[in-house]
């Protein structure tokens, strides 16, 4: 039975890499016999999509993002918001450690990705802000779409359950959300060496919103 298994995929796979083989060879084709207008068509195009690319980029460096950086107030936090399209919000305390391993990950990931903006705000500069979201635990991360809130991250849950998540972990996560433009697998995490102990909560798509938690980072103020 096993041995049907092994032979029923590899033939699966077989069929595959000759369909992407015709598929390549087909468009090297199709190169080799366009004459030179349409080939000074294509260069055009491509290029064009290269300007267009390079605009958006700028643009997004023109309202900030491209680092992570601290706004500072409540105020400060619906223009950022209202500006971009995807915004992610870390809302920290000074005295909270954990707070302080995320600032590293969300500063690697805000030169990454580009199309994101990525903040931090001081939760006892806004406790407007805070009760609104419902924001109960530190640190959490708010992902924002279209100036909604779309999901959070809560502690370091859905992260492992460990301080020493890799930021491919939490890369992941955004990217279940959508909030960055994530080329992995959404369905599945990346694979790490778990310690003993520690445990992965798989992630669904759905906003999150005034769930008790039982995560609470708060208390650790080492």
């Amino acid at each position: 039975m096993a041995n049907q298994a092994t032979d029923i995929i590899a033939k699966v796979l077989e069929q595959s890499a000759k369909l992407v083989e015709e598929q390549v060879d087909a468009h090297l084709n199709k190169l080799e016999h366009m004459d030179e207008d349409e080939l000074d068509k294509l260069k055009e195009k491509r290029l064009e999509a290269l300007k267009k690319a390079q605009k958006q980029k700028q643009e997004w460096l023109s309202k900030g993002h491209g680092e992570y950086r601290e706004i500072p107030s409540e105020k400060d936090f619906f223009g950022e918001v209202k500006e971009s399209k995807n915004v992610v919000c870390h809302f920290y305390k000074d005295s909270t450690f954990r707070c302080k391993i995320f600032d590293k990950h969300l500063g690697i990931l805000a030169k990454k990705h580009v199309e994101t903006k990525f903040i931090k705000l001081n939760v006892e500069k806004a406790p407007f802000l805070t009760e609104r979201l419902r924001i109960k635990v530190i640190p959490t991360l708010a992902l924002l779409i279209d100036g909604k809130t779309k999901d959070y991250v809560v502690g370091f849950t859905d992260l492992g359950n460990t301080d020493e998540f890799p930021t491919e972990m939490l890369e992941w996560r955004l990217g279940c959300t959508d909030v960055i433009n994530y080329s992995g697998n959404p369905m599945e995490p990346p694979t790490q060496t778990q310690k003993p102990g520690s445990k992965f909560t798989k992630v669904e798509k759905k906003t999150i919103r005034g769930r008790g938690y039982d995560y609470d980072s708060e208390s650790e103020d080492d």
